[in-house]
């Protein structure tokens, strides 16, 4: 296939749309099903690009999840504990503790639930059937993979009547060192970024505090992978094998700060066991779960708690997780790497990532008040590396 025919391009008016290799080579992939669209292979390619390198930093099965072309989340093949089950919705799949596939896929989902909505997902390995069975029940656009098990295809043929977007990607294609792209007819040119991005560039630690552990370091690696994928600027917030809170395309790097911790501490406080208890009223999609907890973990809980509305989500009316108890739980939270695709210009980033239990930082270092920056985190017992590398991605 040399050039695959799309309905529009980003908006319904955009039209003719396609997409094709300019030296007249065939395509790379193969659409098993569905139709993909425009910004569904913007997320594709970008997407496996990232599950690919993080496949080759850690050696370990890879999944992203993906949203208007940056990650919602991503992660690697760790295991999950009882609570990670409960609260990705994970529990009852058949065959998940035997696939770290799923493991990626299900932590790379369960970073940010409510953005991975209508995801584009990407796996670094072979879609088996385990993992299958959670793209299944989850509310997606569709999947790329290097294949898929017969089992995995026939459960995937049949989400979304078979219209569900299912791509296959050669996993030994190699782009062009050189990229292109348009705008207002215009065409930019630059070499892709190929930065490899290993634990060698985590070796310049600046702060007082030296140590970084193995777990930290790969977290580290996890959130700046992320990053180069990741719409600028960009902060990521990672822990466990798994990114825990995106934050991208702000403006003002410490709002990506903010974004991003915000996101961990609701990914936090779903493992609060006023949380862990809520009892859904039957029959109620998870969608509208995850949904719900979201409000409820919120400042505006009274949206699902209320006298008039409660019942419509709740077989039990839930006691509110109160804002003394949303502080004091996520002050026990620690060990979360963060990296950033950029400096940080002002001390106040630091601050904001403390609140949000991060112990290691990964960050380019260069600004005229990295002296501050430093003393900053020193004040708090943080490790913090300069990797002297930008991560902008536009």
């Amino acid at each position: 296939m040399k050039e695959f025919e799309l309905k529009y391009g980003c908006n319904p008016n955009q039209k003719p749309s396609k997409i094709y290799m300019d030296n007249g080579s065939e395509l790379p992939i193969e659409v098993l099903s569905g139709r993909p669209g425009y910004i569904n292979f913007l997320d594709a390619f970008n997407s496996y690009q990232l599950v690919k390198e993080l496949k080759v930093a850690t050696k370990l099965p890879s999944a992203a999840s993906f949203k208007h072309v940056s990650p919602a989340g991503a992660a690697v093949a760790v295991p999950l504990d009882d609570i990670l089950k409960k609260i990705y919705f994970v529990e009852d799949i058949p065959g998940f503790d035997e696939s770290p596939l799923a493991w990626a896929y299900a932590r790379a989902r369960g970073t940010d639930r409510m953005s991975s909505f209508g995801d584009w997902i990407a796996l670094s390995d072979v879609c088996d059937k385990a993992t299958a069975l959670i793209i299944k029940r989850e509310v997606s656009d569709g999947v790329i993979a290097p294949g898929y098990t017969d089992e995995a295809l026939e459960i995937l043929k049949l989400k979304r009547k078979g219209a569900y977007n299912i791509v296959k990607i050669d996993e030994n294609y190699t782009p062009d060192p050189i990229e292109r792209k348009q705008v207002y007819g215009i065409t930019f040119e630059q070499g892709r970024n190929e930065l490899k991005i290993d634990n060698d560039i985590l070796s310049d630690v600046v702060t007082a505090k030296k140590e970084i552990p193995e777990d930290a370091k790969r977290d580290l690696i996890i959130s700046l992978i992320t990053l180069k994928y990741t719409q600028s600027n960009s902060v990521c917030y990672a822990k466990g094998g798994q990114t825990i809170g995106v934050g991208a395309g702000q403006q003002s790097r410490v709002h990506c700060t903010r974004l991003a911790g915000n996101k961990a501490d609701v990914w936090f406080l779903r493992q609060h066991p006023k949380t862990l208890g809520l009892q859904f009223k039957e029959g109620m999609a998870l969608a509208d779960k995850n949904n719900c907890i979201d409000v409820y973990v919120s400042e505006d809980y009274e949206d699902v708690l209320g006298d008039d509305v409660w019942q419509n989500f709740f077989a039990v009316r839930p006691e509110p997780l109160t804002r003394e108890e949303k502080k004091a739980y996520l002050a026990t939270m620690s060990g979360v790497s963060l990296g950033s695709d950029a400096f940080f210009p002002f001390s106040d980033n630091i601050e904001r990532a403390r609140r949000s239990g991060v112990e290691y930082i990964a960050e380019p270092g260069g600004s005229i008040r990295d002296d501050l920056v430093i003393e900053c985190a020193d004040k708090y017992g943080m490790a913090m590396a300069f990797t002297k590398i930008r991560l902008f991605h536009h």
